[in-house]
């Protein structure tokens, strides 16, 4: 077991963490006998599922990331055979993003792991001052009410 960073180390104790989640998440997928798996594809099936083939632009807004990550994701997810990109019907230009049916048919045990993932988080938030995942989307709208930036800039100035 590694030593955690340095708290004040605010960014690498962040990807520690990540890594520690990700990297379990990870290693089940594999367990499961779905080693090109990422967790990083679940926000992205979550959107498909919910509102059907969608452009890039569009998938990043539901998942919440920048245009280019989603776009990057979509590629890894392609090469897995886990999703195409096929022409939009109303915008020739554009091109969709759609699950394949070998991602359905993998559905099952993916939304399994998904549900002992979410398990396994109410165990671990139980032991925390106050969920995980709460704390996050706390610290994401203080930081996009003012920006990290401007509160350097302000101790700068102190």
């Amino acid at each position: 077991m590694r030593t955690p960073p340095d708290p004040a180390a605010v960014g690498t104790l962040l990807r520690h963490v990540l890594d520690l989640l990700d990297g379990d998440v990870a290693r089940v997928y594999r367990q499961q006998g779905l080693p090109e798996y990422r967790p990083r594809f679940s926000p992205v099936v979550r959107a498909l599922l919910a509102h059907g083939p969608l452009p890039v632009r569009d998938l990043a807004a539901a998942v919440g990331v920048t245009h280019s990550a989603a776009s990057q994701t979509a590629a890894q997810m392609a090469r897995a055979g886990l999703v195409t990109h096929t022409p939009d019907p109303h915008d020739a230009r554009r091109r969709l993003v759609e699950l394949t049916d070998r991602a359905h048919a993998l559905l099952p045990r993916i939304q399994a792991e998904w549900q002992a993932t979410a398990a396994a988080m109410r165990e671990l938030d139980a032991e925390l001052a106050m969920p995980l995942g709460d704390l996050l989307a706390q610290v994401a709208r203080a930081v996009e009410r003012r920006p990290f930036g401007a509160r350097i800039a302000a101790a700068h100035q102190r």
